[in-house]
């Protein structure tokens, strides 16, 4: 008995040990190139306000200037550690193609903006309805699955690239392109402000 129990033992450990130990190569048909490029297991973000038309000059992208060799903390009042307790509103950076084709995404998102602005019948304090501003942005494809965001006469939209944001209302029209928040502001998707903290 006391046989067949180390063999049973000894077979469950030479089990447990040979468990997730198959290795890639070309021996599994996959080969080295196979195992360089990793697959998402999450489908790609949605894309909306997408321009048909490529840009043709990409903006050149400022370079950050700190003009006390490097170190960027905030205002010169404040604490050494301002940077840190703020990091929640950094932005993503972006790419020259990604501004590029995110001002063409702007465009198309601020034309359609521009019509609800035309159309009038702003209510108090110029604001427009939040549902027209919604509709405006679904006849560019930008609906509640990419982070749309209205209220009080600001809008904010991830195209699946990046984010465009402003005000509409009957005074003002602006759109600004960057990137997504590291911590945003929860319930309203990844291109508004965190209005509190970490």
């Amino acid at each position: 008995m006391a046989l067949r129990r180390s063999v049973a033992l000894a077979l469950v450990a030479v089990a447990l040990t040979a468990c997730g130990s198959q290795r890639g190569g070309a021996a599994d048909g996959a080969g080295a190139a196979g195992a360089a490029t990793p697959t998402p297991s999450y489908p790609p973000p949605p894309k909306c306000a997408q321009s048909t038309a490529t840009p043709t000059a990409l903006p050149s992208s400022p370079s950050p200037s700190a003009p006390d060799g490097g170190r960027q903390d905030g205002p010169g009042d404040a604490p050494p550690n301002y940077a840190d307790n703020h990091a929640y509103r950094m932005r993503a950076s972006l790419s020259a193609e990604q501004q590029a084709g995110g001002q063409a995404s702007a465009e198309l998102i601020l034309a359609e903006l521009a019509k609800v602005r035309k159309e009038g019948g702003s209510g108090e304090f110029g604001v427009f309805d939040d549902e027209r501003v919604e509709a405006a942005l679904r006849r560019v494809g930008c609906g509640e699955k990419h982070g749309v965001s209205v209220g009080n006469g600001y809008y904010a939209v991830y195209t699946g690239v990046v984010c465009v944001s402003g005000r509409v209302t009957k005074d003002e029209l602006t759109g600004e392109v960057h990137g997504v928040y590291a911590e945003p502001q929860p319930g309203e998707g990844p291109c508004v402000e965190n209005r509190g903290g970490h």
